[in-house]
């Protein structure tokens, strides 16, 4: 039987009703990246009829997709802040929930005069390349500790035309010496090592090293909230992506290294996932 865009899709989402939250996207997703067409391709023409060795790419790609292998690893690529990102199993793939940092970090940033902006630990360089598509006066650092991450984030900033960012490899603050920012973000590690067989299968296939931290996933962010204050001038800001059960603590953190104003934020999902503080001035 000849097979159209529309019997490929609707056999795509059957076949990973199972094995994902989102079938039918994934689908459109891989079905668009074997056709090297977008979304609305697809459905302006749905009785096109695919050739058998674009079916088999296709077939291949939703065989890797069931055993929970993340669509961006099958297709190098991931959407994010509506900006495309180079993806490979060297950095975590950009999550909708990142965003809300990103929102969050505009809101500091002024957009008529440079600002010092840092991100840590900036992995595929997400964060730091759509905060500087919105603030093209910002004067951005991106640090990783991974020479590999670093390597695809410069790509991404030249294919997103990103010339204002400062890509420089070590271990969080030891990165910038002691320079002092305006506004600090990370999205750091913060899954607890005790929590490896509870969490998202597809995190198998992320560096583990940008998932785990420690027995209750809080090494490094404690790291940073106590660093912190050596390299914000006064009143700068620090903002930090976390757990959704860990506000409280991460909170009492801030607190505890003089920050004030500290605020937790919630995802779209009403989840605790963005905790900020500003440095206090010194009377």
């Amino acid at each position: 039987m000849t097979a159209t865009l529309k019997s490929l899709l609707l056999k795509g989402q059957q076949q990973l009703a199972n094995s994902s939250d989102s079938p039918r996207l994934d689908a459109e997703v891989l079905l668009g990246h074997v056709l090297q067409a977008n979304r609305a391709h697809l459905y302006a023409n749905p009785d096109r009829e695919i050739t058998a060795t674009t079916q088999a790419a296709y077939e291949q790609l939703l065989n890797e997709r069931r055993t929970g292998r993340p669509v961006s690893h099958l297709t190098g690529q991931r959407e994010f802040w509506s900006l495309p990102f180079a993806v490979t199993p060297e950095v975590l793939s950009p999550r909708p929930e990142t965003e809300l940092l990103v929102e969050q970090a505009l809101q500091h940033i002024p957009a008529d005069r440079a600002s010092a902006v840092l991100d840590l630990g900036c992995g595929s360089g997400a964060i730091a390349i759509a905060i500087a598509t919105e603030r093209p006066l910002c004067a951005l650092t991106a640090t990783d500790i991974s020479r590999a991450a670093l390597n695809i984030a410069r790509n991404n900033a030249a294919t997103n035309k990103c010339e204002q960012i400062r890509f420089v490899e070590g271990s969080w603050f030891n990165a910038v010496g002691t320079q002092r920012f305006d506004l600090i973000v990370s999205n750091p590690p913060y899954i607890a090592t005790s929590e490896t067989e509870l969490t998202d299968p597809e995190l198998v296939y992320e560096p583990q090293q940008a998932l785990y931290s420690g027995t209750d996933g809080l090494d490094d962010i404690r790291l940073l909230i106590d660093d912190a204050p050596a390299h914000l001038h006064p009143a700068g800001i620090l903002l930090i992506e976390h757990g959704f059960n860990q506000a409280d603590e991460i909170a009492s953190l801030f607190a505890q290294q003089n920050f004030s104003a500290i605020r937790t934020h919630v995802d779209l999902a009403a989840k605790p996932r963005v905790t900020e503080g500003r440095l206090a001035t010194q009377d």
